[in-house]
């Protein structure tokens, strides 16, 4: 059966852009049929603890005797791997929030990303490898080339680094921009090309969610 993580940080519970973009790769992805099942994580709703022990971010065998988490902690972080290992596809609603990601993603990130055990470097093993991952980012102004926000997006780079470089995924990327064009007057004479990025980021979702649903 394949099984689709959807994982939702937006602070916006009703009028998020990309809660409603996530929502419709998992919708999409159902479609597809009955066997394609979907594992919800919305780590706003239900944010997780940040990370309360630095030897959490290794493999066990590779603490200092003094790093000795608390065992639900660690029980909490062997779920998390044990969810994201078990499914097909991940998509990962990544909203920009002051140049940077939601700290309640961040935080399912720092769980995740375990030295000598997700980030292996002294074993074959790699159990992320190659497992398709969709982060799907929305912005209030525009950071593409050529424009002046170009180069400050701290969002999609970090995550490809963790996310592909790292843990060795395979990392697609769909962006919407100018999601504010509605609630900042200057941005409003932006309004048509931000109702063409959106439009182009729900083809782009519903185009991934098959191709990696079939």
């Amino acid at each position: 059966m394949p099984a689709l993580l959807h994982l939702d940080s937006s602070a916006d519970l009703h009028n998020s852009v990309s809660r409603g973009l996530t929502a419709l790769f998992a919708d999409t992805w159902r479609s597809l049929g009955d066997e394609h099942t979907v594992i919800v994580r919305d780590l706003h709703r239900s944010p997780l603890p940040h990370l309360p022990d630095a030897g959490l971010h290794y493999a066990a065998r590779l603490r200092t005797g003094a790093e000795r988490p608390d065992p639900e902690a660690e029980a909490l972080q062997a779920a998390l791997i044990e969810e994201v290992t078990n499914a097909d596809v991940v998509v990962i609603g990544a909203p920009m929030y002051n140049w940077s990601m939601p700290s309640t993603l961040k935080a399912w990130i720092d769980y995740i990303h375990v030295l000598g055990s997700t980030v292996p470097f002294d074993t074959p093993e790699a159990p992320l490898k190659g497992k398709p991952a969709v982060i799907v980012s929305s912005r209030g102004n525009t950071y593409a080339p050529g424009t002046p926000g170009d180069g400050t997006d701290s969002v999609i780079p970090p995550l490809q680094q963790t996310l592909g470089t790292s843990l060795g995924m395979s990392v697609s990327v769909v962006t919407a921009e100018l999601t504010l064009t509605e609630r900042i007057p200057p941005l409003a004479p932006l309004a048509g090309q931000a109702a063409e990025s959106l439009a182009a980021a729900q083809d782009m979702v519903r185009e991934l969610a098959t191709k990696l649903g079939s």
